[in-house]
């Protein structure tokens, strides 16, 4: 398991961190976690990842898998693959790629029967509580109106991150991760006195016109 507190970095499909500049963000996100020796943990692509986990010394984990065994299922990806493949683990129901709650399940009962680490994505406190009773490795609670915007949850809704982290305390004990408009060191850090242990973010680093200066920005609110 990953040390807490931790920064997960999606990459996305952002044409700065996908395919032939994939290579450019994972240099410096192990330069960063090398120099001040925090865990982060980059999320990419399926086509990228296994070209790329090899070559690296950084935790890497699938943006998605699908549900499914192995069988005539054209253009899905299934953990057995990703595995085979040297993903450690994988995003699950990212606001962008939404799962029912019974794929939910499969998948997360799949990583932990393979020794894979997964990360739940929920979009409010309640759902987080509930998909608590799943047993994730970590859940990420993001607002989805507030991804990709320029106001933080940790600034616009800091009272979702307690009542997020409260509902699923009291379910088991699972790191909660925060997302959606982190940009610098002051959301990550108010995030983490509010009681997260890490957050997930995109834009923020991918987008940046210094990503190496971005994402040490970031660590400073972790240290």
């Amino acid at each position: 398991m990953w040390k807490i507190p931790m920064i997960i970095v999606n990459f996305k499909l952002y044409r700065q961190s996908s395919g032939i500049n994939a290579p450019l963000l994972l240099d410096i996100i192990q330069k960063v976690r090398e120099e001040r020796g925090v865990e982060i943990v980059a999320a990419l692509n399926s086509m990228d990842l296994t070209a790329l986990h090899e070559k690296y010394n950084v935790p890497m984990i699938l943006q998605h898998v699908d549900a499914v065994d192995f069988g005539a299922h054209t253009g899905k990806l299934n953990l057995v693959v990703a595995k085979e493949r040297g993903a450690e683990g994988l995003l699950i129901n990212h606001s962008e790629r939404r799962l029912t709650i019974a794929d939910i399940d499969i998948l997360i009962s799949q990583a932990r029967k393979m020794n894979m680490v997964s990360v739940v994505c929920a979009n409010n406190p309640r759902v987080s509580g509930a998909l608590a009773f799943l047993a994730p490795d970590f859940i990420a609670m993001e607002p989805p109106e507030l991804i990709g915007g320029d106001i933080s949850v940790s600034k616009a809704r800091p009272e979702t991150i307690t009542e997020t982290i409260e509902a699923v305390k009291s379910v088991r004990d699972i790191s909660v991760l925060v997302g959606a408009g982190i940009k610098n060191r002051e959301d990550v850090k108010r995030a983490i006195e509010l009681g997260a242990q890490g957050v997930l973010i995109a834009s923020g680093v991918v987008k940046a016109k210094d990503p190496y200066g971005a994402l040490n920005d970031l660590v400073e609110g972790m240290i």
